[in-house]
C-alpha cells in the first residue's frame, strides 16, 4: 500500500491529483495548522479572456488566532459564491465540456458550507472521479494520529499499515529520512508532470485549478494527466 498526505488545497492543480492517482490512500491533513500568510487552501487559479483569473474564498481569521484547519469557517459576509460562479460561467462558457460540469458547479457554488475543509473535499472528491481516480481519501482528523511534525507523515504510515510513502522531490526538505528508515517505511519519491492540454485565451498557462483540465479536455484529462503512466 502506498499512503500520502496533503492538505486540502481549494480546487487543486492537476499536481495534486497526480499524487493522489500514485498512492493507494491519501490523507486529507484537515487536522493540522492553518497558515496565516495566503495559502492555496483558500484561493486558486483559472484562466479568463483578460489571463489569470484569481478566485479567492474568504474564511474567518480576525481575533481567532492560530486555527486547526478543520476549524476555519468560510465567510459568506459577501457575496463571494454568485461572484465566482458567474466568473467561471463567462470564462469557460465556450470550453467543449464545460456544460458536462455546470450542474456540479451551480451545486457547490450555491451551497452553504460551514467549515473551508468541507467545500474544498467536496470539490476534491468530484475531480478526481472525473478523473476516474479511485483512491481512497481519509481525513486526518478520522485517524487519531496524535503525532505533528517530522513524525507526523511517519505515524500516519504507521497508523494504515503503510511501508510506502509518496512525496513530491520538492518535499525533501520537509521529512526526516531517518524517522522513515527507522519505521521501515520507504519513500517513494516522484516529480508531478505540467500537462499541457488545450486551453481557452490565447497562450498557455500551466498548473491552474484541475477544472480548467476537465472543462476544456474532458474523458481526455485522466490520459492527459497521467501521460499514460498507469498504476
Amino acid at each position: 500500500m502506498i499512503v500520502s498526505a496533503n492538505q486540502p488545497y481549494f480546487a487543486p492543480f492537476p499536481g495534486f491529483y497526480y499524487k493522489a492517482h500514485l498512492c493507494d490512500v491519501l490523507i486529507i491533513l484537515d487536522s493540522v495548522q492553518f497558515p496565516l500568510r495566503t495559502t492555496w487552501m483558500s484561493r486558486n487559479r483559472f484562466k479568463s479572456s483578460h489571463g489569470t483569473l484569481w478566485m479567492t474564498v474568504p474564511v474567518w481569521k480576525k481575533g481567532l488566532g492560530l486555527q486547526m484547519i478543520n476549524d476555519v469557517r468560510i465567510c459568506y459576509d459577501y457575496r463571494w459564491t454568485r461572484k465566482h460562479l458567474e466568473s467561471l460561467k463567462v470564462a469557460y462558457v465556450n470550453a467543449p465540456y464545460f456544460a458536462d460540469h455546470l450542474p456540479f458547479v451551480e451545486e457547490v457554488f450555491s451551497s452553504t458550507f460551514e467549515r473551508l475543509t468541507d467545500f474544498n473535499v467536496k470539490i476534491i472528491r468530484y475531480i478526481l472521479s472525473q478523473l476516474e481516480i479511485r483512491t481512497e481519501v481519509v481525513l486526518l482528523s478520522e485517524l487519531g494520529v496524535e503525532a505533528r511534525g517530522d513524525l507526523l507523515p511517519v505515524e500516519i504510515c504507521r497508523k494504515m499499515g503503510s511501508l510506502h510513502f509518496a512525496a513530491q522531490h520538492s518535499a525533501r526538505k520537509y521529512l526526516n529520512p531517518d524517522l522513515f528508515r527507522e519505521a521501515g517505511i520507504r519513500i517513494e519519491y516522484f516529480k508531478a508532470p505540467s500537462p499541457v492540454y488545450p486551453q481557452l485565451w490565447g497562450d498557455f498557462i500551466p498548473d491552474l485549478s484541475a477544472f480548467d483540465l476537465i472543462f476544456n479536455c474532458g474523458p481526455k484529462a485522466r490520459e492527459i494527466l497521467t501521460g499514460n503512466r498507469e498504476q
